[in-house]
């Protein structure tokens, strides 16, 4: 099992570029959650990210470790026994990210970084930053776009509504390790992770309309790059 860390007093992350389902504890719910979806790919995905849940509860907050995870309308998952424990998960390619914290509404997400961006994209998601991600070469223009896209998801998904969202608008700086919007506090974590990796944390607010129970396992919205968030 990866080790935990934090990113913020609090705020824990267990991260790895390909994890295994079978690296941490799953419980027949998730089980049978994955036999729901469509495709062996989808499947391995939720267990995946479900293992790596489960195992960071299990180490850090063990009162929730085989709690019921259910799903929001706009599919950002929470506990639904366990109100003031926020979670999330993020998943690209073999990659997995997850990240729960007492009192918080949480964010993460991770990202294979792609060949190459194309300028209207830059256009569409970094409009005072484009002139910067420009004078990068290629690649690492590429990788620094989605250090920032990790940033924007990271944000979304801690608000609620996703980049559906005013979190869309977001945009550090290239290099940027850490900064606040609105009342979230984001970070990422350059020096932990190989791969793009963010994390998004703000006050909880149990009255979100956000926090009602759904049943079933939404389908996961795709990133620009066509990996999954």
């Amino acid at each position: 099992m990866a080790p935990s860390l934090a990113a913020a007093p609090g705020v824990w992350i267990v991260f790895s570029a390909a994890w295994n389902p079978a690296a941490g504890p799953l419980t027949a719910r998730d089980r049978a959650q994955a036999d729901r979806l469509t495709g062996r790919a989808r499947r391995t995905a939720h267990l995946a990210g479900r293992s790596a849940l489960r195992a960071l509860l299990t180490e850090r907050f063990p009162e929730a470790a085989a709690a019921d995870i259910a799903y929001g309308p706009t599919g950002r998952p929470h506990l639904p026994d366990r109100p003031r424990l926020g979670v999330s998960v993020s998943h690209s390619g073999t990659a997995v990210a997850v990240c729960a914290a007492y009192d918080r509404e949480v964010g993460i997400d991770v990202q294979q970084p792609p060949q190459e961006i194309a300028d209207p994209l830059l256009r569409w998601c970094a409009p005072r930053g484009r002139g910067a991600l420009l004078a990068l070469p290629a690649r690492v223009r590429a990788r620094e776009f989605a250090w920032l896209w990790t940033v924007k998801e990271a944000l979304g998904k801690a608000a609620g509504p996703g980049l559906a969202g005013p979190a869309f608008h977001a945009e550090p700086a290239p290099g940027a390790t850490g900064g606040t919007w609105g009342r979230y506090t984001w970070a990422s974590l350059r020096a932990s992770s190989r791969l793009p990796l963010s994390c998004a944390y703000g006050p909880i607010a149990t009255d979100a309309p956000d926090h009602r129970i759904a049943t079933h396992v939404p389908d996961r919205p795709n990133s620009p790059k066509g990996q999954p968030t």
